[in-house]
């Protein structure tokens, strides 16, 4: 099995034209920054790192704290993010100011295209060492991460019945309770499945096929179809699961045995942004300390080294994971993506 601990996770994942008006700020930038960035007033992020609810949380944050600058918030799964990228590429209609996804993969095909702008935030000097070294300085950073475990609904499961790891889902005894994302759509869900192939070949899946699994689109649908007692049990980001025990709704998450999958998603500037000032000011902001701490409360991994985990969560250097690389990602999501449509349709 390819499973790691925290002490192998760097080792495991390192193994993996601007058109910027101010380019590679300094601290002293900061100031005319936020003066051209409230010159500019809005910026358009397409985000698929958090919920909607939650990123709409964050832009008003950001707001809060730069006055006068507004974000627009386009929040789809992280395939769908991209695709809508694409096609604004390849209309020369730009839209996107900061792009903020779920597949890592991603990033070195749009570095390729040189559709990245270069800026490097201050607060890249801060991520830990497994995510500063997925980083591509100058052009995209970690800014926030979650792992993908197991939840279930703990008023109509009893805990000893409760699956702990993967192949607990594999179980008759689920038929028709299981939900999932799909990973033609959520870049974590992509990532889930690859880790779960590469951990215990496709024949898992054709086995989970067995149980009817209730198939969404984003990875958090599973807490959807949970919540409401129409599923039992499925995978699900911590981002959302912890937040839902938060709400008081009946969802138990459980670090599977076998291994969490962890989703990275990295944030860019845009090369061809409508609003480079407000977009590299937003980049800092995703970066600091105040962001991470906000999404590391609802439930995401911590990026940087100075902000723990929420006190009910293990911190990452703790959890087994399920590793892969950026190469990985980037040949096999598309393969996983094929063969789930295979057994799996849509």
């Amino acid at each position: 099995m390819h499973i790691i601990t925290r002490r192998f996770f760097t080792a495991g994942v390192a193994a993996i034209g601007a058109t910027a008006l101010m380019p590679r700020p300094a601290r002293a930038d900061l100031a005319a920054m936020q003066a051209a960035a409230r010159q500019e007033g809005t910026l358009t992020w397409y985000i698929a790192q958090v919920d909607t609810e939650t990123a709409e949380r964050m832009g008003r944050a950001f707001s809060e704290k730069y006055p006068g600058i507004k974000v627009a918030v386009i929040r789809t799964t992280g395939q769908v993010a991209y695709e809508r990228l694409l096609q604004d590429l390849k209309n020369n209609a730009p839209q996107c100011d900061v792009f903020s996804s779920t597949d890592i993969a991603q990033y070195p095909a749009l570095k390729q295209r040189k559709a990245l702008a270069e800026f490097t935030p201050q607060g890249a000097a801060t991520l830990l060492p497994a995510f500063a070294n997925l980083a591509d300085p100058g052009l995209y950073y970690p800014a926030s991460a979650t792992s993908h475990l197991l939840v279930y609904h703990k008023q109509n499961v009893a805990q000893a019945d409760a699956p702990k790891s993967w192949t607990d889902l594999l179980d008759p005894k689920w038929k028709g309770r299981v939900a999932t994302g799909h990973p033609a759509f959520s870049g974590c869900t992509g990532i889930w499945v690859l880790a779960l192939r590469k951990t215990y070949g496709w024949d898992y899946f054709e086995k989970l096929a067995k149980n009817n699994p209730r198939i969404g689109r984003s990875g958090n649908d599973p807490l959807t179809l949970i919540n409401a007692g129409e599923c039992l049990v499925g995978p699900a980001p911590t981002s959302t699961a912890f937040q839902n025990v938060d709400k008081g709704n009946p969802i138990q998450p459980v670090y599977p045995a076998d291994g969490a999958t962890l989703c990275v998603g990295p944030s860019a500037v845009m090369a061809n942004a409508p609003h480079p000032n407000a977009a590299r000011l937003f980049m800092e902001w995703l970066l600091s300390r105040e962001y991470s701490q906000l999404i590391a409360a609802d439930g995401s991994e911590p990026v940087r080294a100075d902000v723990p985990p929420r006190p009910d969560e293990p911190a990452l250097d703790t959890q087994t994971v399920i590793a892969l690389t950026v190469e990985e990602i980037r040949k096999g999501v598309p393969e996983v993506i094929e063969q789930w449509q295979d057994i799996f349709g849509g």
